[in-house]
């Protein structure tokens, strides 16, 4: 199994919005039973809180089923539970590394690397409030990290 964390800064736009999306993905393609799949913030600001309702409007609006969902911190424990560590900007990347320990390194990347472009970051909607444009950079990388499992015939 193929275990996946998306990774945003408070767990309540970005990952919650890729880890329903890339369920969707893997679900549409038949391959559910052989991802594991989740999300957590790199910050604690948002611990317990629901997904932001603009980005559960978003997901309705491309028929992106999704449940009710509860924002968490990834703590340095879980680094050994997931072949995958994905975060939607840099700064996340340097919090989960400072979080996680250097030595997760390998693991951890951003989302958008998948899709050819590791420089580039799912800009966080809370600030530029354009729920479409992350949405449609998140299903993109989604897209591209399917079908990179899916040339590796589903190995970690």
């Amino acid at each position: 199994m193929i275990r996946i964390l998306f990774i945003c800064h408070g767990n309540i736009c970005r990952s919650p919005m890729a880890e329903f999306i890339m369920k969707h993905l893997v679900r549409e393609s038949g391959c559910e039973d052989k991802f594991l799949i989740s999300s957590a913030a790199a910050t604690s600001e948002e611990s317990g809180n629901d997904m932001y309702p603009n980005a559960k409007a978003e997901l309705r609006k491309h028929n992106i089923e999704f449940e009710k969902h509860r924002a968490r911190k990834i703590t340095k424990g879980e680094a050994h539970e997931w072949d995958l560590i994905l975060a939607m900007d840099k700064e996340n990347v340097e919090d989960l590394l400072y979080i996680l320990g250097r030595e997760s390194e390998s693991k951890v990347k951003l989302l958008m690397s998948f899709a050819g472009n590791n420089n580039k970051e799912v800009s966080d909607p809370w600030y530029t409030r354009n729920f479409e444009r992350a949405y449609n950079d998140i299903y993109q990388g989604c897209g591209a990290l399917l079908k990179f499992y899916e040339n590796r015939n589903f190995q970690a």
